[in-house]
């Protein structure tokens, strides 16, 4: 029995049946007497009602009979209960199936009296999916059973870092796939592929301590390379998908049979970043997130018409949901130089204006937050390590807290491609673009966090204070635990033939580490501070040894996957480089 069903009588919306249990701080089913329930196992109309507890939460494999993840249908006719007209899979994807919840044999309970009104909004957060940039906000206790059932799922294999979302930095990958199908969007997207491509897409990035998050936007017409990329077949097996040296960005998805996971990839062969999730929605999401929540508010500095998206606003406020709302994202001709880059502005306010509207209208609102849960979890495809409602709430208490002053939407700094008469692509802004990478490797937050900041150049300031040894009486040894075939040799030269460091010799590779470390006794101190002021060596390389060195003895310098050449700086920048960023609670009118 679904949800719609479930404790349904005549306009009761499911939402309001939901109660705080004040004993355990969750929102548990209590049903009216009037409201008659079919038992279990099915019976007549006139049956005696029965009543039920919220089904307990389950694991990702279920047993028994119609259990376990089930292959979504092929395109074709709709099969009964399918989520969207026309809906075609991803690669690998797969459905929950749901389950109705046995019956409570003890009957109601006596209900108590509900907490404070300020308390009830504090639980409704605090059990929110914080994860709201593409609309992700899910209740573990909002009929538990329809939303996991509507979640598809991608095995991308090692293209996800995976790991524990409680400990360090959190990224997330994205993905807006620009498909066509589904009632209305005959007008948009790719025409010949049937899995669309990558459009919109966002580097989510939140930092180890919570406090600040940042969503990089990746353009869609960027020139990089995609890495060859092996993708789960529908019978189990595995292809790899030949890469490209250099293509466009939005061909890293679709194109060839390339799933979620080779965007994954080609994200971290741009950024030095491997994600650690992706989420994944299409056309119809846009259309039925933001008419869940009653429309997105939106401000023009010059009206938009456009006759191929058939958006027509005039300049000022506005509140858009629905096909309007698709066509504001996808427009592009109604703008100043009708370019990737004037649109990425466009979605940017967009989002932070959905997230501020369901920060401040759709939290402790259960009518919203049930009809936001279902369309979201019916949109959203994920990977297999966050594909229940479990995990995606465990995600979403992770970040719930970060103000939106320190959320910020900042684009991958690029330029046009010098190789076109005509600029249709852009490449990568060779000056800004690693320090924008630079600051998420690094966990820099791009907002003014103080306590963050001051903490960091305290540390640094401590470490490198002091003498310098001159360059000649630096004794090193050089390992390569990077990854980079020949970085020890590569810096070797620089340092000897460039630096006059002459006492350093290469030792070969070392077991590879993620950050470059430097170690050294206390009396080589002034050696060390010489070589992190060469190399651009953050503090965090700084390892200081208990014992003192022996006479001669060289310091041992192990490069890590932060390395990006001889001559290179480590250092993230102390503050982010201009780039346009914009943080999620400025309202600002598009241009």
């Amino acid at each position: 029995m679904d949800a719609h069903s479930r404790g349904r009588v005549e306009d009761i919306d499911p939402a309001d049946q939901w109660v705080l249990n004040p004993e355990t701080g969750n929102y548990e089913l209590r049903l009216d007497h009037s409201a008659p329930q079919r038992p279990a196992g099915g019976g007549s109309q006139g049956a005696a009602p029965t009543r039920r507890t919220p089904p307990a939460p389950r694991s990702a494999t279920r047993s028994g009979s119609g259990s376990g993840p089930r292959t979504r249908p092929a395109p074709g006719p709709a099969a009964a209960g399918s989520p969207a007209d026309g809906a075609r899979p991803v690669p690998g994807q797969r459905r929950r199936s749901a389950a109705a919840a046995p019956p409570d044999p003890r009957g109601r309970r006596k209900r108590k009296q509900p907490a404070p009104r300020k308390k009830k909004a504090l639980l409704w957060t605090a059990g929110i999916m914080g994860f709201v940039v593409v609309g992700v906000s899910v209740t573990a206790y909002v009929i538990y059973d329809k939303l996991n059932g509507n979640i598809n799922t991608v095995d991308v294999g090692d293209a996800a870092n995976g790991g524990s979302l409680k400990d360090g930095p959190i990224n997330i990958l994205i993905l807006g796939s620009d498909v066509r199908t589904g009632a209305g969007n005959e007008d948009y997207g790719d025409r010949e592929n049937s899995t669309g491509h990558a459009d919109t897409t966002f580097l989510f990035h939140v930092s180890e301590d919570r406090t600040n998050a940042t969503a990089l936007s990746i353009p869609r017409d960027l020139k990089t390379e995609i890495p060859d990329c092996p993708t789960k077949q529908p019978d189990g097996s595995t292809k790899v998908i030949t890469g490209n040296k250099f293509t466009r960005f939005n061909e890293s998805f679709g194109v060839e049979g390339r799933d979620p996971g080779c965007t994954m990839r080609t994200v971290e062969k741009l950024t030095g970043i491997k994600p650690d999730h992706f989420m994944m929605a299409d056309f119809n999401a846009v259309k039925t997130l933001t008419t869940a929540i009653d429309g997105v508010e939106v401000c023009l500095a010059e009206p938009i018409r456009d006759d191929r998206s058939k958006l027509d606003l005039t300049a000022g406020d506005h509140t858009i949901m629905g096909e309007q709302a698709l066509a504001f994202l996808r427009n592009r001709h109604g703008l100043g130089n009708e370019s990737d880059l004037d649109r990425i502005k466009m979605q940017q306010q967009f989002i932070a204006s959905m997230i501020r509207k369901m920060k401040e209208e759709t939290l402790g609102n259960p009518k919203r937050m049930y009809k936001l849960a279902d369309a979201v979890t019916q949109a959203l495809t994920v990977d297999s390590g966050i594909g229940d409602i479990p995990k995606l709430t465990g995600l979403g208490q992770e970040i719930a807290s970060i103000d939106l002053k320190n959320i910020t939407f900042a684009t991958v700094p690029v330029k046009d491609n010098p190789a076109e008469a005509v600029k249709a692509t852009v490449v990568l802004d060779e000056t800004k673009a690693p320090q924008v990478f630079s600051m998420l490797q690094n966990d820099v937050s791009f907002t003014e966090v103080k306590k963050k900041e001051k903490e960091a150049k305290s540390k640094q300031e401590a470490l490198l204070k002091g003498a310098r040894a001159d360059a000649s009486e630096v004794r090193v040894d050089v390992y390569n635990g990077s990854g980079v075939i020949g970085a020890a040799q590569q810096t070797l030269v620089w340092l000897q033939n460039q630096q006059g460091v002459l006492k350093s010799s290469n030792q070969n590779n070392a077991p590879k580490q993620d950050k470059t470390t430097l170690e050294y006794g206390p009396n080589q101190a002034d050696q060390a501070r010489t070589l992190a002021d060469l190399m651009g060596l953050p503090a965090t390389a700084m390892k200081p040894a208990a014992e003192q060195a022996e006479a001669m003895q060289p310091m041992k310098l192990v490069l890590g996957g932060d390395f990006k050449g001889a001559g290179t700086s480590i250092t993230p920048p102390k503050k982010a480089p201009d780039v346009g960023q914009v943080g999620a609670d400025k309202r600002i009118c598009a241009q």
